[in-house]
């Protein structure tokens, strides 16, 4: 694993903190970034400014005084041969700025060792369950799983480069009055497949896909009393190809049904009475969720003697620290928001910190097509479906454009734009500029590192494309903190207009052996972090276009 630069000048502003007894604020809130305007520096923090209320101080004296303890702390910090200058400047920003050596030192390792450079130690082996999609078996995955699918699959991607050991999971609802409600769905329509006039529900499932169903199901003989689990079973057969072909595989598919067969749920709250969680109220079984800072106790038996929903995702969220994980992290769409501190509240009844379980909200999606906004109504079947983007766009498009907007943003999804071949589509533009490097280097041998000479990268042009390769570990970063792979989309349009901007400007080609060499390699590193940027997304990393 590679060292961490920003890390490493975290930990340095933080000593020098503590040494001018500065440190007043969390730690958490020493951030470093990158500058917009590259005249100042490589890194910037703004601690100065934030610390400025504290302390009653103008920023840039505070500032002034912090880079005098930095520079104090540097040469027993190990950064002595990589930071050049430590400089106050405009409001009060502390900037640092490198060594050109550093860059080519760290271009070279990228070189050598591929995406070794790129990784980092984040994980340091921690167990993570990753559980979306989720989509009760009643009818084809819509854009709004889609886009689930795109998210879940990539921060899960994102958590295994960066060490942590991962385990996707798709929480299958197979039981219930939405399962009975499909079986009758597909019984009426097998009536009036046989020619009786039926009154069909509002509430039914409608779309043209139970007529199939219904078909399937006479030709096998099966009951009505069956239809429910076989309809379900026949559509969860479809789900999983359809994500399949979108490149999203579960390493578990969790059966309600088989949760509640299993006495777990009984064994939940047997636990929950033992420490005081549940009371009987109105002949209802309620679950004390007010003593973890929910707004409402939960019912989570009614007095008829059913369940609530609440019910089996408590022992559910309680099986998967059973498993042996140690962070949980669902995705879950808008609708489901009121549900994350009665679930919270249960994880923390069983002892675990509220933060062992992260619930990622990931915002609806509108398909637009010909400048018009497709119209969606679940029960009628009357929605644009996963089958349907990946036929008509493709995966590559599909995955990059669902991951093109934070999670926490409604997404406009242009399927015209998706499927151009030119600039105006990011999917294309970045595939591009991989596949225009390795038109480049087909044709040509780099040199061992030890023999390149990559001091003589002077151009404004290629330190700006190395910086940005460099930028690719906090980015990831980023994406972790925030559970939230849609930087890595931002980035690598950045990293493809960085390099077509060089090979527009420069030749690599055809200059002194020296020049050549070293241009060569650096496009080589590029090739590395695009490639690996487009794995992590899922995309294709196509070399000829």
């Amino acid at each position: 694993m590679q060292r961490n630069i920003q890390d490493e000048l975290i930990a340095l502003v933080i000593r020098a903190l503590r040494a001018g007894q500065l440190d007043k604020l969390p730690h958490e809130q020493v951030i470093l970034d990158f500058p917009t305007d590259n005249r100042f520096g490589d890194f910037t923090t703004n601690i100065a400014l934030k610390l400025s209320k504290a302390l009653k101080n103008p920023p840039r004296q505070i500032a002034a005084s912090l880079v005098e303890l930095i520079q104090k702390e540097i040469p027993g910090s190990g950064l002595k041969d990589l930071v050049s200058q430590v400089k106050v400047e405009g409001a009060g920003f502390i900037n640092f700025y490198l060594n050109a050596g550093y860059f080519y030192d760290q271009l070279n390792k990228i070189i050598v060792q591929g995406q070794d450079a790129l990784r980092l130690d984040s994980g340091k082996g921690k167990k993570v369950l990753i559980e979306y999609v989720s989509a009760n078996p009643t009818g084809s995955l819509s854009v709004a799983h889609a886009r689930q699918a795109a998210v879940g699959d990539c921060l899960a991607n994102i958590l295994e480069f960066l060490n942590f050991k991962v385990q996707r999971e798709y929480y299958l609802n197979d039981e219930g009055n939405q399962i009975n409600i499909l079986g009758k769905s597909v019984q009426l329509r097998s009536e009036e497949l046989a020619g009786k006039k039926v009154e069909f529900p509002e509430n039914y499932y409608q779309g043209d896909y139970i007529y199939d169903i219904a078909k399937e199901a006479d030709k096998q003989k099966v009951s009505d009393s069956g239809l429910g689990d076989f309809a379900s079973d026949y559509i969860l057969d479809i789900i999983k190809k359809e994500l399949s072909d979108f490149g999203v595989n579960f390493d578990c598919w969790y059966s309600q049904k088989e949760l509640a067969k299993s006495g777990k749920v009984e064994q939940s709250f047997s636990q929950l009475k033992e420490k005081g969680f549940l009371f009987e109220e109105d002949g209802a079984l309620w679950f004390k969720s007010t003593a973890f800072g929910d707004d409402k106790d939960r019912v989570i038996i009614k007095s008829d003697g059913s369940q609530t929903y609440l019910a089996p995702d408590i022992a559910y969220h309680q099986d998967k620290f059973n498993r042996g994980f140690n962070w949980l992290i669902n995705l879950w769409g808008p609708d489901h928001h009121g549900y994350i501190n009665r679930i919270k509240a249960a994880i923390q009844a069983f002892g675990h910190p509220a933060d062992d379980l992260s619930v990622i909200i990931v915002q609806l999606a509108t398909i637009f097509r010909n400048g018009q906004p497709v119209q969606m109504s679940t029960r009628r079947g009357q929605y644009i479906t996963l089958r349907e983007i990946l036929d008509e766009v493709g995966s590559d498009a599909a995955r990059f454009f669902f991951l093109m907007r934070r999670t926490s943003s409604h997404l406009d999804f242009d399927l015209e734009v998706a499927k151009k071949q030119s600039a105006e589509n990011p999917v294309y533009y970045v595939q591009y500029a991989h596949a225009r490097i390795c038109s480049i280097l087909r044709s040509v041998t780099i040199q061992n590192s030890g023999d390149l000479e990559l001091s003589v990268l002077k151009e404004k042009e290629e330190l700006e494309l190395i910086k940005k390769m460099l930028e690719f570990k906090a980015v990831l970063n980023i994406c972790l903190v925030t559970c939230d792979p849609y930087m890595v989309t931002v980035y690598l349009q950045e990293l493809s207009e960085a390099f077509h901007k060089f090979y527009d400007l420069h030749r690599v080609l055809g200059q002194a052996d020296a020049l050549t060499s070293a241009r060569l390699a650096l496009i080589k590193g590029v090739k590395i972090v695009l490639s690996c940027g487009l794995e992590l997304l899922g995309v294709s990393r196509p070399e000829k276009m």
